[in-house]
Parts: C-alpha cells; sequence; structure tokens
C-alpha cells in the first residue's frame, strides 16, 4: 500500500512537471485566462490536462506501440498540427479578445470551445508524448501495471496537471485585474505571434523532413 502512494505522489508530480513547460497550450490558457478570466483559463487547461492524461494511459499500456505510431507518422502529425496550431496564433494576435470587456462584460465563463482549443493545440505536439514517457522514467513508475492498479496513476497524472492549470489560471486571471487594458491587449498579441511561430516552425519541420525523406 505504502508504495502505491509514493507511485501516486510520484504521478501527481509528473502531472505538473508535463504541463509546467512554457509551450502553445500554457501560452493559450495564459491569453484565456487574462481575456476571460479564471474559469474560462482553467477549462483551457482542463483540454491539456485531457491530452496529457490519455499520454500517461498510453504511457503504461501501449508503450511500444505508441512510440512506433508516432516516429510513423511525426512528419503528418507536425504538418497537421502546426497548421492548427499556426491558425489558432493568428486568430490570438490579431482578433481582439477584450472585447466584451470594454463593453463591461469581465468574465464570459467557460466555453467548450476553449477546452476544444486546449485538446487540439495539445495534441498538435507529439513531442509531449516522448515528454511523458521520460518522466514516467524519471520516476522510475512501472509501465508494466495492469487491471485496476493503474487507475490511482492515471488519476494521480490527471490531477497534478489540473493542480498546475487551475493555479496558473487563477494567477494570471489575478493578474489581469491591476494592469491597463491596452498592456493586455499587446499580451495577447504577442502571446498569439509566439502560438503562431510555433506553429510556423512546427509546420516548416514537417514540409522540410516530408520533402527530405523523399528525396
Amino acid at each position: 500500500m505504502s508504495a502505491m502512494i509514493v507511485d501516486v505522489l510520484k504521478a501527481f508530480a509528473i502531472g505538473i512537471c508535463a504541463s509546467a513547460p512554457l509551450g502553445p497550450a500554457a501560452i493559450l490558457v495564459l491569453q484565456k485566462s487574462l481575456s476571460y478570466g479564471h474559469r474560462a483559463g482553467f477549462y483551457t487547461g482542463l483540454g491539456a490536462t485531457t491530452i496529457d492524461t490519455t499520454y500517461a494511459t498510453l504511457s503504461i499500456f501501449a508503450l511500444a506501440w505508441t512510440q512506433d505510431f508516432i516516429n510513423t507518422y511525426e512528419y503528418t502529425i507536425y504538418l497537421i498540427g502546426g497548421l492548427i496550431v499556426a491558425l489558432l496564433g493568428a486568430a490570438m494576435a490579431f482578433k481582439d479578445p477584450f472585447r466584451k470587456l470594454k463593453n463591461g462584460n469581465p468574465s464570459r465563463g467557460a466555453s467548450i470551445k476553449d477546452y476544444a482549443e486546449a485538446v487540439l493545440t495539445a495534441l498538435s505536439n507529439p513531442g509531449a508524448a516522448f515528454v511523458m514517457f521520460a518522466l514516467f522514467a524519471f520516476f522510475n513508475i512501472n509501465a508494466g501495471r495492469s487491471g485496476f492498479s493503474v487507475l490511482p496513476i492515471i488519476l494521480g497524472v490527471a490531477a497534478g496537471s489540473m493542480a498546475y492549470w487551475f493555479t496558473f489560471s487563477y494567477i494570471f486571471s489575478k493578474i489581469r485585474n491591476v494592469i491597463k487594458m491596452s498592456a493586455l491587449v499587446w499580451l495577447s498579441r504577442i502571446a498569439g505571434i509566439i502560438v503562431m511561430i510555433i506553429g510556423i516552425a512546427l509546420l516548416g519541420e514537417g514540409t522540410f523532413q516530408l520533402f527530405f525523406n523523399k528525396v
């Protein structure tokens, strides 16, 4: 029992570590938190949590198969994912997400669109799966579990990721209350430009590698 508790705590730490890097998903959560408040930011983070938990499940049940799949379709994932991320970044950079704030509606609450955007953004980054595999190896959690013994591990990863995004979105939703509107607009646009650049880089990587492999 004590070994299981230790593994659950490790899984909780894995959930935090997998969420912490400042990638496209984190920037999206940042933008939603600044634009629409804590609930919208946290709901966006839940989309990233869904993908992290999926990768954690695959790490336990189908590590070898998942690695083969990603290796086989890596550049296709880069192409499709890069296009999605670039378009999402362009939308973030060139629209005014604070229009409703200016009209006196400081928070529109959570939206299924926020969740879906985060899911697509997280899926576009196949490297996140390798990060999850590496974290399982680093924390020395046995990936050969079966049956109900894997459930506490999966829930631990999900809890860690949710705790991180709850805190992340809460902090930045409070920051927006002490920053001028013009500064928030520019922060949102800069975040969108960063996401767009990441998407273009992924798209370019996929295009280059596909062309190089064919040649």
